[in-house]
């Protein structure tokens, strides 16, 4: 068993955070939307695409397979993280998502948009990978920290992550800006080398830094084999979770309201840069600065938050930041020029981290002390997270496509964070230092 508030190991578990962050920045949001976009309208000379003989627009077609990557670990999170637990082989599982998700980011060099179905299946595999280790990380923190701690190691982490994936990506733009002078050559064929190298550098960023974690990192096995009767108790697990969930009556009420200002947060973060391009007119090369100035106040906010739940407790410094989101809404309804899109994005970037932050922490401290089921209670978390964005996004889509504006879906998350602020405070949250789960009784 691993000692808990070991600086060795929380600084390992905070690693992973710099290692798979790069994925999320550099995959999902800032390059590869643009350049599957691009090549595949190049390639079957417009955005109308041949899936496997299926006709489709090429970004409904990566939409889709987004949505199916969730969904899939919807599914596979539950029975998996409640067999990690059985066996005790967290670890285990979170390498072998960890290097599903890598080597599918190294597979995307290999994309160059008519291989549409090559890019669609590491594409898929990448979120997946993704999505599924995190579930396992996210289940380390309980067991390496005191509840005293949990609110700045988690912050710590996704500082870590916010650092190391600006990192990666101002190395990205290097690439793309001067493509010859790193032998890529020049023009467009030139950018289109560099840009598919950079997938590859994700890639072997996020499977070489993982290896810290790894190292440090220590499963409990239990002895028994992965077959039918893990299998079995892996239901079992998850079976116990939800029963012992039933009596938590301040975490289901926290998983509430995390499920309701999710909608908000995943969708306004998503789409954000789709919202400035549309309504504002933010060009491709300025959203990439929009996206370094989330990720840079992104680490202030994380760091912030984490110091305002400590003085002020999780609930305070949750309730404080919803707020702040619902006030975002509103602005982003009302602005019109870029300049005052860059403000909103830095507002947004500094709530961002510091609600990922918090969010994380204060789940980690309503699972029962001492509990070893902390997979599978953080599956239920990914599971809340995940549904979030899919009715969230699909929210975003249905007002804009009833009322022909953006700025309406914006105004309408507005309703998400009111919810999930309402819920919040329904869920009596202690003071951070305190064990959470003592709420429960």
């Amino acid at each position: 068993m691993m000692q808990k508030n070991n600086p060795t190991v929380l600084n390992a578990w905070c690693s992973y955070d710099w290692a798979n962050s790069v994925y999320n920045l550099i995959v999902t949001t800032a390059i590869f939307p643009i350049y599957y976009s691009a090549a595949t309208r190049q390639a079957f000379g417009g955005e109308e695409v041949q899936f496997f003989g299926l006709t489709i627009k090429n970004t409904v077609l990566y939409t889709y397979a987004i949505s199916f990557s969730f969904f899939l670990i919807v599914l596979l999170s539950p029975l998996l993280s409640g067999i990690a637990d059985y066996s005790g082989r967290k670890k285990r599982f979170m390498q072998f998502f960890t290097y599903m998700g890598a080597t599918a980011c190294i597979g995307l060099y290999f994309f160059h948009g008519s291989n549409i179905e090559w890019g669609i299946l590491c594409a898929v595999l990448a979120s997946v990978g993704y999505a599924g280790s995190l579930v396992f990380y996210n289940g380390f923190l309980p067991e390496i920290a005191t509840a005293d701690r949990m609110d700045r190691i988690s912050a710590r982490g996704f500082s870590f992550g916010y650092v190391g994936s600006v990192i990666l990506l101002l190395i990205t733009l290097g690439l793309l800006l001067h493509p010859e002078v790193f032998g890529f050559g020049s023009g467009d064929a030139g950018v289109t080398s560099a840009t598919r190298f950079g997938f590859l550098l994700v890639g072997v960023w996020w499977v070489g830094f993982a290896q810290i974690a790894f190292y440090h990192l220590k499963d409990r096995p239990t002895g028994l084999k992965l077959g039918g009767e893990v299998l079995g108790k892996g239901f079992q697990e998850i079976r116990k979770v939800l029963r012992a969930l039933r009596g938590q009556l301040s975490t289901l009420r926290f998983l509430l309201s995390f499920f309701f200002y999710s909608m908000g947060v995943q969708t306004v973060m998503l789409l954000a840069p789709l919202f400035g391009e549309s309504e504002v007119g933010i060009s491709g090369d300025e959203m990439i600065l929009v996206v370094l100035i989330l990720q840079v106040l992104a680490i202030a906010g994380a760091l912030f938050f984490a110091w305002t739940s400590g003085r002020r407790g999780n609930g305070f410094a949750i309730s404080s930041t919803l707020l702040i989101w619902m006030g975002i809404c509103v602005l982003g309804y009302l602005l019109q020029d870029k300049l005052s899109f860059y403000g909103l994005a830095g507002l947004l970037g500094f709530v961002m981290g510091g609600i990922q932050a918090v969010s994380r922490s204060t789940y980690s401290k309503l699972i029962p002390e001492g509990t070893k089921d902390t997979a599978s209670y953080f599956s239920f978390y990914d599971i809340t997270e995940k549904l979030a964005i899919v009715l969230g996004t699909f929210s975003y889509g249905l007002i804009e496509q009833l009322t022909g504006s953006m700025r309406n879906s914006m105004l309408f998350m507005t309703l998400f964070f009111l919810a999930g602020f309402v819920i919040l405070q329904t869920a009596r949250l202690q003071k951070s230092g305190k064990p959470l789960a003592a709420a429960n009784s």
